[in-house]
């Protein structure tokens, strides 16, 4: 670190759960004359004064940036060590020259920052007094259930759901010992045995009773801290009767077995830390993992002496995990004028009639607390609070458009105060009023009590708050904050298999938004990676002129290729192949490269940007032809490896920044008629018709989504799954069908022409979906119904006389 570098390297670092690329100083620290922020690139934008511009050369290591982001107080530091302006005032700040949020994708790109320089930072005093007091939280649980006593603990003692609360020791061990590190989150099943809220118990179905369970887990979790005693943690593995208690029996360990393992107890965890410790992740079982996790730890050369709790504290302040927090709106003025006191106190509070409900812990996972709520509409979203995590954003609003302020969540999120003042449920927020703002064109929010902020509203309201710092003056401070927001459900199935095998597919009936959501995929994904490209904006949504901008930007740029298959498509497009050219001597062919194979020699000369190729209508083409040698090269580990093009003689090689997407329509050819190579080096991700968005859409009397939901039912009893009717046909532009002269045409001219080809002109099969109402199966030929007619016809058909035949 200390040597100077002849160029800026940058490495990735987690900061507040969220991803940041670092340029290193290079030895020397840039000072402004009037702004309060240190820098490490003289081009900076933010260097409005370079003309007198001083530096601080005292850097040998590199890393004063990280003292200085570390630091409890960042002035008092920067005081002690010199580092302020020409007009003295302390440098307390970080430019984006030094640290900037970027998204996970391109920190994906960087290597994360060495362990052994976050050793020189890591201010071991002031963490050592919270890892004393977590060993001072196990030695309570020591007291409360001596290890001597588990050969014998009843189950009332252990189980979660027996009255007794805070008395059990499943409560204890996820809610009751916060220092020690969190387990809680996803089901009670974690506990191997535990009673549900009306009274019976769940427990692995192999034994007969929750008795013969207690016994069983009992037994396994006595022999696990034993093992753990013994040093033979990877042992715990092989032990059936706790093998699904992970999380549970991993701070057990840490309770009765401590220094047996690092109190990091989700597998994903171990995993992270053993990625970047052992440039890897060996193939191991969990509790293999969790040893050579702290194997690999104390080969790190961090200082000798640090107890479990310190360890695992450090290893959480070096590289936390990304935490993709979520984004959720609740508006004060549906719920309670309490906003001054959801400001004072830190919190937010809810669901007043719903303290009756008691503690949301109680309940086992949402369909046990949706059960113990039927009825009672009301409460449905109350579980919405239970979820919330730590570094979630809270943005609250007061109607549509006037934002007030927005929160992180703090502390473990949701608390239960059972002697309290109502309401008692509540979740620790730390409010920020700075993005207060009035949004214009307000927003249409979708209904809920904690409705998902999508990534283009939340950069609308992230740009009106630097908007309003700037106009403050305080430029700096309204720097621009890349987008924090998780993926939506379809998107991160395709990231998590793009980056998983390189190359996917989606597939499923017409209409299902195949095209649409790769699309969506590739500017948003793509188009975060591509913060060199001007004019690019990631978080826009389909239909926008910023979305059609954006792509158009990265396919000039080849960061996005599209094309489409089709029968005579080979491999002479997409690879390589000769074509006539015209020379002196008359015509001749060449060997000329294909889209693909341009792709790749772009991509081999930029490995720092992930370059897309979108192929719609993959099944369209004849694939083992068009592939070629690619079958091989395609596979994620013979990415880089080469293989000679047998016209050109070129080695090619498909870098690993390189990623296929293709969307196949199964009403015209089942997955099951693919090549079975082609299936090997796919993931495959099934899309299939999504009434979400049509919920309340209303024409005339017909419910949208309930005539989708009907009609399909039909087709799956009638033909199959995949020749089901996707929303696409009734979201034109986006937006549900609103008037009977618009269904009327998508179902005459659309969707009845293809339910027609499906059924082969059985009309007395069409009639089935649709009704006689509107099909003469006789005379072989739809009625003649005017628009509202035939929207009244759907309507009795597949609502009215649906709902009749249902049983109750």
């Amino acid at each position: 670190m200390g040597e100077e570098q002849s160029k800026p390297r940058k490495y990735a670092l987690t900061v507040g759960g969220r991803p940041h690329e670092v340029t290193l100083s290079g030895g020397r620290i840039l000072l402004p004359v009037h702004g309060r922020k240190i820098h490490h690139d003289p081009a900076c934008g933010h260097l409005t004064d370079s003309a007198e511009l001083k530096t601080f050369p005292d850097d040998p290591e590199g890393l004063l940036w990280w003292r200085l982001l570390d630091a409890v107080d960042p002035a008092a530091f920067a005081r002690g060590v010199g580092l302020v302006n020409s007009q003295n005032q302390p440098l307390d700040g970080l430019c984006s020259c030094v640290l900037r949020p970027v998204s996970a994708a391109r920190a994906a790109l960087l290597p994360y920052c060495p362990v052994e320089w976050a050793a020189e930072v890591f201010d071991a005093e002031r963490h050592r007094a919270a890892a004393e007091a977590a060993e001072r939280e196990a030695e309570l649980i020591r007291g409360r259930f001596p290890f001597a006593d588990w050969e014998q603990l009843p189950l009332e003692r252990y189980a979660l759901g027996q009255g007794t609360g805070s008395d059990a020791y499943s409560y204890v061990i996820e809610y009751g010992s916060a220092r020690l590190g969190s387990i809680t989150g996803g089901s009670a099943m974690k506990h191997l045995v535990y009673r549900r809220t009306d009274g019976s118990w769940w427990h692995d179905s192999r034994y007969k009773d929750a008795a013969e369970a207690w016994t069983a887990v009992r037994a396994g979790i006595v022999e696990a801290v034993r093992a753990a005693r013994d040093g033979r943690v990877g042992d715990i593995d092989s032990m059936a009767a706790v093998r699904a208690g992970n999380t549970v029996v991993a701070k057990t360990l840490h309770v009765y077995a401590n220094g047996s393992v690092l109190p990091l107890y989700a597998d994903n965890l171990a995993r992270h830390f053993v990625a970047l410790l052992a440039d890897g992740v060996p193939q191991m079982r969990p509790f293999e993992r969790k040893a050579h996790l702290k194997e690999l730890f104390e080969r790190t050369g961090v200082p000798s002496g640090w107890s479990p709790d310190l360890a695992a504290r450090f290893l959480l302040w070096w590289a936390p995990p990304l935490s993709a927090p979520r984004t959720v709106r609740i508006d004060t003025a549906e719920q309670w004028p309490q906003w001054p006191d959801w400001l004072a106190h830190g919190h937010l509070a809810v669901a007043r009639d719903g303290d009756d409900v008691g503690d949301l812990h109680r309940f086992a996972d949402r369909d046990e607390f949706t059960e113990a709520c039927a009825g009672r509409p009301g409460l449905t979203d109350l579980w919405e609070v239970l979820v919330l995590r730590p570094g979630d954003r809270v943005v609250a609003t007061s109607g549509n458009a006037r934002v007030l302020a927005v929160g992180r969540v703090t502390d473990d999120g949701y608390h239960w105060d059972p002697d309290g003042s109502e309401p008692r449920h509540t979740v620790s927020v730390q409010w920020d009023e700075t993005y207060a703002t009035v949004l214009e064109p307000p927003v249409a929010w979708r209904p809920g009590f904690l409705a998902e902020v999508k990534p283009a509203v939340w950069e609308r309201i992230a740009k009106a708050r630097s908007k309003s710092l700037a106009a403050a003056g305080q430029e700096e401070a309204a720097e621009a904050v890349a987008d924090g927001s998780p993926l939506d459900p379809v998107l991160q199935r395709i990231g998590d298999a793009l980056d998983r095998r390189g190359q996917a597919v989606l597939y499923g009936p017409p209409g299902t938004g195949k095209t649409y959501e790769a699309l969506r995929y590739a500017v948003r994904r793509i188009g975060e990676l591509a913060d060199d490209l001007p004019g690019v904006r990631p978080y826009a949504e389909p239909g926008e002129e910023a979305f059609r901008a954006t792509h158009r930007a990265l396919v000039e740029a080849d960061r996005l290729t599209m094309v489409t298959f089709h029968p005579g498509y080979g491999y002479e497009d997409f690879i390589e192949g000769l074509r006539p050219v015209k020379g002196e001597a008359g015509l001749s062919l060449e060997v000329r490269d294909g889209v693909f194979k341009r792709v790749c020699a772009r991509a081999e000369q930029d490995p720092g940007h992930t370059y897309l190729v979108l192929v719609d209508e993959l099944n369209r083409g004849n694939l083992p032809k068009i592939f070629g040698e690619l079958i091989t090269l395609l596979e994620k580990d013979k990415r880089g490896y080469t293989v000679t093009l047998p016209l050109s003689g070129d080695h090619f090689s498909v870098p690993p920044n390189v990623q296929l997407l293709g969307t196949m329509n199964t009403a015209d050819r089942s997955i099951r008629m693919l090549d079975s190579a082609i299936r090997r080096r796919f993931a495959f991700l099934e899309l299939l018709p999504n009434t979400e968005p049509l919920t309340d859409a209303v024409v005339g009397q017909l419910d949208l989504k309930v005539f989708l939901t009907e009609l399909n039912a039909r087709i799956r009893a009638g033909l199959d799954r995949e020749k089901q009717i996707g929303q696409a046909f009734l979201l034109p532009g986006g937006e549900p069908i609103s008037t009977p002269e618009e269904l009327a045409a998508v179902i005459r001219d659309e969707i009845l022409p293809l339910l027609q080809e499906y059924a082969y002109d059985d009309y007395g099969l069409l009639a089935g979906f649709l009704g006689t109402a509107v099909i003469d199966p006789v005379a072989h030929t739809p009625r003649e119904l005017d628009d509202e007619k035939l929207v009244s016809a759907l309507y009795e058909e597949l609502q009215v006389k649906a709902h009749a035949t249902q049983p109750e």
